[in-house]
């Protein structure tokens, strides 16, 4: 288990944030209390007071982050201080992770991308067959923990479909190992040119990016929670309004991928979908709606991962908007003056409440008068 500590230097007068690995901890014992019996000895063999701990962050594990027995919640019951946040940018692959699993053609769709990763990647020879068609972004394999790697491995083809679907095409004409050879063949002629594999590639590359932005963001050294907390809610506000309009958007950019391409531009159609019939619905009943494979595909596919996107981001990321409530008066100039002089005194209040034993940081009366008084001069 890696320790990482962050601190306030104020050593040169000014006050910065640093942050310093202070190594790997041997833990035998992956339990919640074997996790919380390991930090909290390094920190006393370091000499450093948990009571003074202001916050404490770990990846999404349940033994780690569960609210009632796991370790943030050990350290909460010494400490009701150490405010815990999930890892941010692991909260954003979890979210991926959640899309990538919501439906069987999205995990089709990764499933096609590492094939195609796999066939060049498993031969010198045939990498090489690779490398003499692309001049960009070279293929990435998966990774389940690193999901930057989706971004990759979907950019990666989505610049170069043509070029990739030659080097697949020249791989099934040369290649001596049958299996290979239909594998690159089916690939090539089958997923490749299948439109739906365009559309969906265009939609994945436009999610992946988007998180790639915010996640970038959110890595930053001085990244502020205020800060932080705009750049989640951006990104849902990205996902809701490309729910309206990104589908017809990815339609019309796979449409030009196809002529370019020579591949028919429609969705296959492979049954006709309809409605459950309900109990004294008739078989000629208006209401009972044929589905097209185009609305199928967006209704269930698109509208179904952007959905999932939303309400993941929204879950994984309510907790930040809790230190909102408790901090957020302090985050600008603009919310300080927005707020009068009894809403101030209740914010300044709350935080004094927060204390362990009889310590606190801050004293609530003091605290507004002094805002107060900052109030008057901005």
């Amino acid at each position: 288990m890696s320790l990482i500590i962050r601190y306030v230097d104020a050593s040169s007068g000014s006050f910065c944030i640093e942050e310093s690995s202070l190594g790997f901890l041997d833990v035998n014992d992956t339990t919640r209390q074997g996790l919380f019996d390991a930090l909290k000895n390094e920190l006393k063999t370091l000499d450093l007071d948990i009571d003074n701990l202001r916050g404490q962050g770990y990846d999404n594990g349940s033994n780690m982050k569960g609210i009632h027995k796991g370790v943030q919640s050990k350290v909460l019951k010494i400490n009701r201080r150490a405010f815990y946040s999930a890892c941010g940018c692991h909260s954003l692959n979890l979210t991926i992770c959640d899309m990538a699993k919501s439906c069987r053609k999205a995990s089709d769709f990764f499933g096609v991308i590492q094939r195609i990763y796999t066939t060049f990647a498993s031969s010198t020879k045939r990498w090489q067959i690779l490398k003499n068609n692309i001049s960009g972004v070279t293929l990435k394999s998966l990774s389940s923990t690193r999901w930057e790697s989706r971004v990759d491995s979907v950019k990666a083809i989505r610049i170069q479909l043509p070029e990739i679907r030659e080097a697949l095409l020249q791989v099934a004409e040369i290649d001596k190992d049958p299996s290979t050879s239909s594998e690159a063949q089916s690939l090539a002629e089958n997923n490749l040119c299948d439109f739906e594999f365009l559309v969906s590639i265009i939609i994945w590359y436009e999610i992946l990016s988007a998180v790639n932005l915010i996640s970038k963001e959110l890595q930053s050294k001085d990244m502020l929670i205020d800060i932080a907390i705009e750049s989640v809610k951006g990104l849902i506000s990205f996902f809701t309004k490309y729910r309206e309009s990104g589908f017809s958007k990815a339609l019309e950019a796979a449409k030009e991928i196809a002529k370019e391409m020579d591949i028919n531009p429609e969705f296959r159609t492979k049954r006709k979908i309809k409605r459950k019939r309900q109990f004294g619905e008739g078989a000629d009943d208006p209401s009972i709606v044929s589905q097209s494979a185009e609305e199928s595909f967006r209704v269930n596919y698109f509208l179904h991962i952007v959905d999932q996107a939303i309400v993941s981001l929204n879950t994984r990321f309510e907790q930040y908007e809790g230190y909102e409530k408790i901090f957020g008066f302090l985050f600008t100039s603009d919310r300080l003056r927005s707020l009068d002089d009894k809403s101030l005194l209740a914010a300044c209040v709350n935080l004094d409440a927060l204390k362990s034993g009889e310590h606190k940081d801050i004293d609530g009366l003091e605290l507004c008068s002094e805002l107060l008084f900052l109030q008057g001069s901005l």
